[in-house]
């Protein structure tokens, strides 16, 4: 930690509100915080000068309980953050609603390769000075009404900036603002240079020099999902002082506060999270230059065991030099095959410890896991289950193992667990069906790396990136998806996976969708899968070889670095 505080070096402090740091610690809900987290193991992996700064969430998201109807029920997940982490000796003080509300920090250290940790600081509102009310703001993770995650944002950005200064953090700081929930740290850093040059305006100049430590990455294409607050609300929660500097920002217009524009408006560099990403992103706010950098997943973490030993054994460089994987595209197909089916084993092992149901291992099982939400489609493949029916009598066995969590309030996203629940006990033993219950990280590993197809089927063109296909890919699991997020920069045609439709453009049109995905199976996939194991082989050596060297957050970062963190950071000046 001294490295990264010491003097004038320059750091990079990177915002989040969900973080994957441990599964011990339950600090995320999905995609979001697990690039997060990926981000920083790649930091670690590479020296680079990193902060991470999120909340502790001792409640968590939530434990998710499925009947046999496929209703979802809730849980807490507490976790203690004295029983994991030590605690940092500073505190910040946030205003909310008028009252002083201290704010309390746990640090936790990513390890990588480097030896160079990257210190991640867990933002705590349980500090007995604070009221009843105010020490849970840092307890639920995307829990509460709007009241409640405008006053936590105020805690991620407002306070993530206040107790970096109180830990001696300053000089050359690039803030990098991972979706808009932390955007509010823009009030902050304007305050302070405000303070210290002893004026109360602001002007556009005051404004340009907070953008130019500032970065600001967007993750949805979809408008509901910006996080927007109406006036009333913005003036009862912030301090007259940072409402002072908001109306200066002018980015509460017509009686809202729209958390993107906040961050867009006050950041030197502003990036999508795919290339098409990108250009969604730069329609949705013209006036704004948006780049594109894609995500990607950290490879160690996400790579099987089994597969992990064939790396180790064929490319022994791929740890320190995730390119390294290119270099599997002459690996012998059977070294990958008994890998993979290594990494099936235990999926099924798993299936049926927790369900029950004992799945074929030689019958073509297709995953799919991701957040039940409506336009992820997840019942897309079951449109008709006759024909799928039929498809698995004639063309070849076929199993699915889901997994996913709809948010609580979420009422089309449980209604899509229940369809899906509806269709497994309609199919039976024709095609087997399983729903596992309470997808986290470690559950998401073992199906990425123990299914044969990865199955995805977005709403096009509202999926931002996707990073499940790539940790597929890097256990050499071909993908099948709609050409949207990150498959279109990924697909090769019956190189590294296949595609569902034959265009990228436009919105999507479900019933051609539905006859391209039972095309797809019936005709290529299936036969492939029984009919022709070599070229199955060729497939999976292609995902490793070709997405996996490049779809990781290593290369990322770099790109992060090169574009965005370098000039923020004063490099050149």
């Amino acid at each position: 930690m001294d490295v990264l505080l010491g003097g004038s070096a320059p750091v990079v402090a990177y915002f989040s509100m969900e973080m994957h740091l441990d599964a011990r610690m339950h600090t995320y809900s999905g995609g979001l915080g697990v690039l997060a987290g990926d981000t920083l193991r790649a930091a670690a992996d590479m020296g680079a000068p990193l902060v991470g700064v999120t909340l502790a969430h001792r409640k968590g998201y939530f434990r998710q309980h499925l009947d046999e109807e496929g209703n979802q029920t809730e849980s807490c997940d507490e976790w203690r953050p004295e029983d994991l982490l030590k605690p940092v000796p500073a505190q910040a003080r946030v205003w909310i609603e008028g009252r002083e509300v201290r704010v309390r920090a746990w640090e936790y250290e990513v390890r990588g390769r480097s030896g160079r940790p990257v210190p991640v600081y867990l933002l705590d509102t349980r500090v007995p000075e604070n009221t009843e009310w105010d020490q849970g703001l840092s307890d639920y993770l995307y829990g509460g009404d709007e009241h409640y995650r405008l006053c936590q944002e105020v805690v991620l950005g407002i306070g993530g900036v206040e107790l970096l200064r109180e830990l001696g953090v300053a000089g050359r700081v690039c803030y990098h603002m991972n979706e808009g929930h932390s955007a509010l740290l823009t009030l902050a850093l304007l305050g302070h240079r405000l303070q210290s040059q002893g004026r109360q305006e602001a002007t556009e100049d005051d404004l340009q020099a907070v953008r130019e430590q500032c970065v600001f990455t967007t993750h949805t294409p979809v408008p509901a999902g910006h996080d927007q607050f109406g006036e009333g609300l913005v003036r009862q929660v912030l301090s007259p002082e940072r409402l002072a500097l908001l109306e200066a920002t002018g980015c509460c217009t017509e009686g809202v506060l729209n958390m993107t524009y906040l961050g867009l408006h006050l950041s030197r560099y502003v990036n999508g999270v795919g290339m098409r990403h990108g250009e969604v992103s730069s329609s949705m706010f013209p006036g704004y230059p948006i780049d594109a950098i894609t995500n990607g997943v950290h490879a160690p973490t996400w790579v099987s065991e089994p597969f992990a030993e064939l790396y180790d054994r064929r490319v022994p460089e791929w740890r320190e030099d995730n390119l390294y994987l290119r270099y599997m595209v002459g690996a012998p197909l059977e070294e990958i095959r008994e890998a993979h089916q290594a990494a099936k084993r235990r999926l099924l092992e798993v299936v049926k410890e927790r369900t029950g149901r004992e799945l074929e291992e030689k019958a073509l099982t297709i995953g799919f896991a991701r957040r039940a939400t409506s336009y992820k489609r997840a019942d897309l493949l079951f449109s008709d289950l006759a024909r799928l029916r039929a498809m698995a009598a004639e063309s070849g066995p076929l199993q699915v193992v889901y997994a996913g969590k709809a948010h609580p309030r979420d009422g089309g996203g449980k209604d899509l667990i229940r369809r899906v629940f509806a269709a497994a006990r309609e199919l039976g033993e024709a095609v087997p069906v399983v729903y596992l219950e309470d997808y986290d990280a470690e559950l998401g590993k073992l199906m990425c790396a123990g299914v044969d197809v990865w199955l995805n089927t977005p709403l096009r063109p509202q999926e931002a990136s996707g990073t499940s296909g790539m940790k597929a890919a890097l256990n050499g699991v071909p993908s099948l998806s709609v050409l949207d997020g990150w498959w279109i920069e990924g697909h090769v045609e019956g190189v590294t996976g296949w595609s569902i439709g034959d265009t990228a453009e436009g919105e999507s049109d479900q019933a051609r969708e539905v006859e391209s995905l039972y095309e797809k199976l019936s005709r290529v996939v299936i036969p492939c899968f029984y009919e022709r194991p070599e070229e199955w082989g060729g497939m999976m050596r292609s995902a490793i070889a070709l997405n996996g060297s490049f779809f990781n957050t290593q290369r990322m970062l770099a790109q992060y670095v090169r574009h965005a963190y370098l000039a923020s950071l004063g490099a050149g000046r």
